[in-house]
Parts: structure tokens; C-alpha cells; sequence
């Protein structure tokens, strides 16, 4: 509909749903000041609503009548069930039962009715649903993350942000879960979800379904991300940026692994407290629960994930490659004499039966404990200089830490806590920058081992970082890029404090790159700069699949397929540039 509200005292106005056997309204839209002389377009998603409802139009007046609420043009879009049909023939068709409707089979045990009679609802799996109406159902809250989706019903606390009504039952009786964004909550803050641990699916046909809302000037983003080993985030399968209207917005994801897995959903806190998500009605089709139960849990079983194990880094290879067919445009896999491509090397992905393919190559997280380096190393300052012009000085180094054996006057400015356990006094090891009482200011590099030769065009490594005391110190991360130039994309100096804070680079598609810390110091000893659980967010790239793009997907000229909410977004998601091209 239409709808005007203009003057200088014109107050507000709302839009109300009343349901019959509900006692309580829904506030389905509202306007709360002077919009100008003009007319404006609103649109409210009602969803499937299964009882007669009506609505009710209210007006607040502030006393002085000096401001017109008006209204237009109303009309329903989209409200009829679907049609019945006389037959309804194909793999990926539903027949309903009694409304005769021929639906999409990819909208059953959705939790929504999309039949009309609820045929297509029956007979589903609970365990492989959630609409959040008794809790989390088998989900689960991150304990890695800074803070939890909340569950709520009706509006978020903060106008003009989040929710104002449910995705399951459309009314304010409904639950959903929700990320707050107004303070203490901090812009980059993250929420982690965890799902049910589920088994391989290599055919392709297990599908994540879930309704999501981004509504506010300052929503930042949600993300998808899928893992077959616990102390990672896994590899991202679908992201979405920005204010995306007040509406629940269905998406569904294909899911293939030749492993066991856990789908994690992350919402992440932008600039300011008018950037509220919501998430509701996630559910799994064709999917299986992971079936290597450690435990029972609840009315389901729950198994482990294994972990990567930061001491296994760099496990050597046989010096002599096995009998192979390879070209010099392959890597050779060192245990079965297999080729793949080189790109597949160092990918995060290990295509190798052997795994030799991500062997001596940068490990998705390195948190440096039980004495690993996860292959960080130091390589001969002149050789990583490149356009630095500084004297070359060593007179001192990167190191192992764990807050023991300090020297004299250290106290004050080392590390008192690892950021991986949180242990006082710190029990884990970390990677950090000791200063010894040198009167020359020096320098030093610690660079990563391998990485990939191309990445997803999300990629974005990170690291917490500590520095304290009086010294006069930088550090900063250096990319070396190719003919040995180098160039700054993160700096920072001076004191931060004791505490830990977390930096994070935005890298996007890059070849033959590395990535070094790179620590100065002034003529002070009385300071130490500390790193610890370095990460590569989204930085496996892209896989070509091996069936069509699907309805929702849209096909790169490399064969690729990536959302097509990402067109046209500035964003190279394809890595050749096609979902950016004017044509589309």
C-alpha cells in the first residue's frame, strides 16, 4: 500500500494484525515522524497465516494537530494457495494430499505450509528441524565466540532494527533467535550457532534450508560456514552484507562432504545498535545425523568432530616421488604417485589420500600450543625487505611464550593471559615478540609457510594481538607479492594495553603472496608484542561443482556458481569478474 505522513506534529502510525483465537496483536509495520509531502511504498510480508485474521490501522496523535496520516492503494500480492493440479510427475515434485497442489519437493519438512493442508509437514524428521519455538532443539551456542543469539518473541528492543513478529506462525506469539547489536556489543562482535553433527553427503542432495532477516541501517552480516573438524570455522558457503529490508528471506543451501559435518551460522555486530539479524525455521533435507555417537544427549546422539592437530605441521614427505604421470603443471601425491592440480595444493582442502597436498602449508588455525609453530618461521630479513630501506639488526627474535621465566622488569608488559585458554597464569603456548635490553632499535619478520595460490574472493586472514609497555614499537602485516616487492596493508603502534585485541586484514583474490609479521622496536627493552590464534577465514577457493547451478544460483564463466544475490554487488565472488559484468 501507499502511505503518506507529513506535517510537524503529525506523530505516528501502525499497521496491526489481529488473528482470530489470538488475543494479543501483531504490529506488522509503523511509522513514527514527519516523511515529507510525498507518497511512499510499504510492503508487509504476511507469510502463511492458517486462521482469519484482519487488520487494524492505528493513529497516535501528539495533541497538536498539525500533520495528515494517510493511506492508498492497498493490495495482496501472493496470498492464494497454490492451484491443484491433475498430476504431478518428476523427482522434484511434491503432490499435496488433500489440496492437490504440485510444489517444489525442495519445501518439504521446511516447516512451513505450503500445501495448505499440512501434507507436506507430515511424517517429518524432528531432529533434522528447529523453529525455535521450545528452545534451540539440537543446536547449540559457540562457546568461542563472543557472545549468543538471544531467543525472543515479538519485536527486538530497538526500533527501526530486527524482527517485529516470527517466520513460523507470523505473529507475535512466535519465537525466533536474534543477534542484539546495541551495546556492550562492539562493531566485529560475532555470534556462533552450531547444528547437529551430520553424516557424509557426497551425492549432493542434503540441503540447508532457513529463513533469515537483516533489517536496520547498520546490519553487517551473516554467514554460513560448514566444518569437518572442530577447532576450525570451516570452509564459508554463503554470506549475505547490509540492510536487506523488514522481511524474513528464505535461502537454501546444497551441502556435500565426504565427511562427517557441522554447519555453523555467525552473525557479526555492525557500527551501531540499528543492526538486529534474525534467524528462523532451520531445517535439513536429505540429510542423516551423524551416526558415531560418542554419548547420548537429549533425544538424539551427538559424536565429536576430530581436531587438527597443530603439532602434525610440516610431517615429512618421501624424498623420492612415487612412479607417476604427472605434468609439471600437477603436484604429485606422495604416498600413491595420484595427480591433481597445483591449485588444489595448499587450498585447505586436502584432495591427497595421503593429505600430502596440504602438508608444509598454512594451517587454517594455529593457536601455538603444545610447543608448535604451525610452521611460522623467520626467513633472512634482506631476502623479505623488499623496498625497506632500515638497517638489518638481529638482535633479537620471534619465540615461544607461555609467561614463565621472565626476566627482570617484565612483568608489567608480558603477556598475562594466552588468548586460546584464557589461563592465568598463561598455560598454552603463544607466538610472541620478547624484547631484550638491546639499546639499537631492530626488526624482525615471521612469516607464514605455504599458501594458497588463489583464494576465495572473501578471504580475510586474522590474529589477537598484545602489546604492552613504554617502548616505542610497530607491527605491522606485510604481503609479499611477486618480483620480491612487499607492501603494508596493516600497521599499528605504541601500547594497547594488556589485554588482547583482535586484527584482521581483508585480502580478496591474490596470487603468489605471503604473509609476514613484521615487529620494530624503539631503544627500549621495556616492551613486548605478543600474536596468538592466527586464522584464514574463507580463503578456500571456489569449487566448480559437478551438477548445474541450481533456481538460486547463478553460473560464473568459469563454470562457477555462487549466489545470485551476489550480482552486481562490486564484490568479485565469480574470481573472473562475471557477476560484476555490465551485461547482466
Amino acid at each position: 500500500f501507499r502511505y503518506y505522513n507529513y506535517g510537524q506534529s503529525v506523530g505516528a502510525a501502525e499497521l496491526q494484525l489481529l488473528v482470530e483465537g489470538l488475543k494479543q496483536p501483531t504490529v506488522l509495520w509503523r511509522t513514527y515522524y514527519n516523511e515529507g509531502n510525498q507518497w511512499l511504498q510499504a510492503v508487509i510480508q504476511l507469510g502463511r497465516l492458517p486462521h482469519a485474521f484482519q487488520f487494524s490501522l492505528d493513529k497516535i496523535s501528539l495533541g497538536i494537530y498539525e500533520g495528515v496520516s494517510a493511506i492508498d492503494d492497498m493490495r495482496f500480492e501472493n496470498c492464494a494457495l497454490p492451484p491443484p493440479a491433475l498430476s504431478c510427475e518428476g523427482p522434484n515434485l511434491f503432490w499435496c494430499r488433500h489440496t492437490k497442489a504440485c510444489i517444489d519437493s525442495l519445501l518439504v519438512c521446511d516447516l512451513v505450509d505450503d500445501c495448505g493442508d499440512g501434507s507436506d509437514e507430515d511424517s517429518c524428521d524432528p531432529d533434522l528441524q528447529c523453529n525455535f519455538e521450545n528452545g534451540l532443539c539440537n543446536w547449540e551456542q559457540d562457546v568461542q565466540d563472543d557472545f549468543d543469539w538471544i531467543r525472543i518473541r515479538g519485536p527486538t528492543p530497538t526500533v527501526n532494527t530486527g524482527p517485529l513478529k516470527d517466520h513460523t506462525t507470523g505473529t507475535a506469539r512466535g519465537h525466533y533467535l536474534y543477534l542484539e547489536s546495541s551495546e556492550p556489543r562492539q562493531f566485529h562482535d560475532e555470534a556462533v550457532l552450531l547444528s547437529p553433527l551430520f553424516n557424509p553427503s557426497d551425492n549432493g542432495t542434503c540441503a540447508f534450508r532457513f529463513h533469515y532477516h537483516m533489517f536496520g541501517k547498520q546490519v553487517y552480516k551473516l554467514s554460513v560456514f560448514q566444518r569437518t573438524v572442530s577447532n576450525t570455522k570451516g570452509w564459508l558457503l554463503w554470506y549475505k552484507f547490509g540492510n536487506q529490508e523488514n522481511r524474513w528471506i528464505r535461502q537454501t543451501l546444497f551441502i556435500r562432504s565426504s565427511k562427517p559435518f557441522q554447519i555453523l551460522v555467525k552473525g557479526t555486530v555492525g557500527d551501531g545498535f540499528t543492526g538486529d539479524i534474525g534467524l528462523d525455521d532451520v531445517s535439513f533435507l536429505g540429510c542423516t545425523l551423524y551416526n558415531g555417537a560418542q554419548h547420548y544427549f537429549g533425544s538424539f546422539f551427538k559424536g565429536n568432530l576430530p581436531t587438527i592437530a597443530t603439532a602434525t605441521w610440516g610431517t615429512s614427505a618421501p624424498a623420492t616421488l612415487p612412479m607417476n604421470n604427472c605434468t609439471e603443471e600437477e603436484f604429485v601425491c606422495r604416498a600413491s604417485g595420484h595427480c591433481i592440480q597445483m591449485i588444489q595444493k595448499c587450498d585447505f582442502r586436502p584432495d591427497c589420500p595421503d593429505k600430502s597436498d596440504e602438508s608444509a602449508c598454512v594451517m587454517e588455525a594455529c593457536d601455538f600450543e603444545d610447543k608448535g609453530l604451525c610452521g611460522w618461521h623467520q626467513p633472512a630479513l634482506e631476502q623479505m625487505s623488499g623496498n625497506y630501506s632500515m638497517p638489518v639488526t638481529k638482535t633479537f627474535k620471534w619465540q615461544l611464550g607461555r609467561g614463565a621465566n621472565l626476566h627482570p622488569e617484565q612483568e608489567g608488559h608480558c603477556p598475562l593471559t594466552d588468548h586460546t585458554t584464557k589461563c592465568t597464569p598463561p598455560t598454552g603456548y603463544m607466538e610472541y615478540k620478547h624484547v631484550p635490553p638491546y639499546g639499537k632499535a631492530s626488526l624482525e619478520d615471521m612469516a607464514a609457510p605455504a599458501l594458497p595460490s588463489l583464494q576465495h574472493p572473501s578471504c580475510q586472514p586474522s590474529s589477537w594481538l598484545q602489546a604492552a609497555g613504554s617502548t616505542q614499537w610497530e607491527l605491522c602485516s606485510v604481503w609479499s607479492l611477486q618480483c620480491n616487492k612487499t607492501s603494508k596493508l596493516w600497521t599499528q603502534s605504541g601500547s594497547q594495553g594488556p589485554q588482547w585485541n583482535r586484527a584482521e586484514v581483508f585480502l580478496g583474490i591474490r596470487s603468489n603472496f605471503q604473509v609476514i609479521f613484521r615487529a620494530k622496536r624503539g631503544v627500549s627493552y621495556m616492551g613486548d608484542v605478543a600474536v596468538d590464534d592466527i586464522t584464514f577465514e574463507d580463503c578456500s577457493p571456489l569449487l566448480i561443482p559437478d551438477k548445474p547451478c541450481t533456481s538460486e544460483e547463478f553460473m560464473c564463466a568459469n563454470k562457477y556458481c555462487i549466489p545470485k544475490n551476489n550480482l552486481c554487488d562490486f564484490v568479485n565472488d565469480c574470481e573472473d569478474n562475471s557477476d560484476e559484468s555490465p551485461s547482466i
